[in-house]
C-alpha cells in the first residue's frame, strides 16, 4: 500500500514539504484512540531474540533511526510505534536557527538517494530538551549535537558543550556531529588536532557527570584511509564508546538521475552511498578490534543491505532515506529477514 499508494502521493510533493506533511498526519493520527497499538501490532517485532546490550544500554533490536528525521524531538513517542531499537535526534545546535535557503532537500527516485543541504536547521537544544522531558516512550534516545552556523570553529567546542549540558539528563548517548557538508567549515573539524581537542573537552564534561553517557564520534564516508586510521586513533585515545559511520557523502559517482538535480550542493544519502559506508564500517572495525561500537548507516533498504553492514563489523545500523523510501514496514521487514 505504502509503495502503490502512499509514496506516489507524497512524492508528487516538495521533498521538505512532504516531510512536514507526514509530521503532521503521524501527530494528528497518534491523537485517535488506539491508533498507536494498531501500530504496535504492525509493525513492531518483539522478539527477544534480536535483544543486545551495547555500551551499557539495552537495545530491543540493532535497527534505529537516523539523525536529520525527527531533528527537534517532537515525534518520538509515535515513531517508537514503527519499530526501531532506538531513536536519535538531532542534530541540534545551541540557538534555533533556520538553516539554508530553500530549496533544499532534492529527491533521486532512479538511484534510491536524497540530496539535502538542510543546513543543522533546528528549533534549538533546549526545545528538544523540553519535548523529550514530556515523552512516554521509554525508547533509548541518542542525541546528535552539532554547532551553530555562525559560531567560528575555534569557538566550536562551547556550542558542543552548552548541547551536551542542556541534553544529559533527557538522552541516552551523545552522538558529536563534525560530518555534516551542509555548514560552512564544520567538516574540518574532522582534522586531527581540532578533533582531538573538540573530543577531549566533551569527554572531560562527559566523565565529570554522575553517569557519564556513551559518547560516539559521527564521520562522513569521503574521509581517505589515513584520515579514517586518525579518527580510530583520536577515538580510542579518548575513549569513546563508538563511531557512526557514516553521514552523507558529497561525491556524485555513476548516478542515473539527470545532472541538473545531481549537481544541487549538499549531501547524497541512500543507496549510492551504500557500498563506501559499508567500505568504511569494515576498515574500521579491522583497525579498532572489537571493544569499539559502530553504528552503521547508509543506504539500508533492503535484508542483504543490513546483512552486508553487520557483516562488514556494524553492531547496530541505522536507516533514514531507506525509510523514505521503503514506508513504515520497514523495520519489521528487516527484522524478519534477518532472522
Amino acid at each position: 500500500m505504502y509503495k502503490l499508494i502512499i509514496r506516489p502521493l507524497l512524492f508528487l510533493m516538495n521533498p521538505e514539504k512532504a516531510h512536514h506533511f507526514t509530521f503532521d498526519l503521524i501527530k494528528f493520527s497518534f491523537l485517535i484512540p488506539g491508533v498507536k497499538s494498531v501500530f504496535n501490532w504492525l509493525f513492531n517485532d518483539k522478539n527477544s531474540s534480536f535483544e543486545r546490550e551495547l555500551m551499557g544500554l539495552r537495545f530491543p533490536n540493532p535497527i534505529g533511526l537516523a539523525a536529520g528525521f525527527d531533528k527537534d524531538a517532537k515525534l518520538v513517542d509515535e515513531l517508537s510505534a514503527f519499530g526501531f531499537g532506538f531513536i536519535e535526534i538531532g542534530t541540534v545546535t545551541p540557538i534555533q536557527q533556520e538553516g539554508n535557503l530553500k530549496p533544499r532537500m532534492f529527491r533521486l527516485p532512479a538511484d534510491n538517494g536524497l540530496i539535502n543541504r538542510m543546513g543543522f536547521n533546528n528549533a534549538g537544544v533546549e526545545a528538544a530538551a523540553d519535548h523529550l522531558k514530556k515523552r512516554k516512550s521509554k525508547i533509548i534516545i541518542g542525541g546528535n549535537i552539532g554547532k551553530n552556523k555562525l559560531t567560528l570553529n575555534e569557538n566550536a567546542i562551547d556550542d558542543y558543550l552548552f548541547c551536551y549540558k542542556s541534553l544529559y539528563h533527557v538522552v541516552d548517548y551523545f552522538v558529536v556531529n563534525v560530518s555534516s557538508p551542509n555548514t560552512p567549515g564544520l567538516r574540518a573539524l574532522q582534522e586531527k588536532e581540532p578533533l582531538t581537542n573538540l573530543l577531549h573537552q566533551v569527554q572531560v564534561l562527559n566523565q565529570s557527570m554522575p553517569k557519564p553517557r556513551p559518547l560516539l564520534l559521527k564521520i562522513a564516508p569521503d574521509l581517505t584511509n589515513e584520515q579514517l586510521d586518525e579518527i580510530v586513533e583520536i577515538v580510542l585515545s579518548e575513549k569513546l564508546d563508538g563511531i557512526i559511520a557514516t553521514n552523507t557523502t558529497i561525491a556524485r559517482d555513476k548516478l542515473k538521475t539527470k545532472s541538473e538535480i545531481t549537481s544541487e550542493a549538499g549531501g547524497l544519502s541512500g543507496k549510492p552511498v551504500k557500498d563506501r559506508s559499508t567500505f568504511v564500517i569494515a576498515y574500521l572495525r579491522k583497525k579498532a578490534g572489537k571493544n569499539l561500537v559502530i553504528i552503521g548507516v547508509g543506504g539500508i533498504f533492503t535484508v542483504q543491505d543490513a546483512q552486508e553492514k553487520l557483516d562488514a563489523g556494524a553492531d547496530l545500523l541505522q536507516v533514514y532515506t531507506g525509510f523514505i523510501y521503503e514506508g513504515p514496514g520497514l523495520v519489521k521487514n528487516l527484522l524478519a529477514g534477518l532472522k
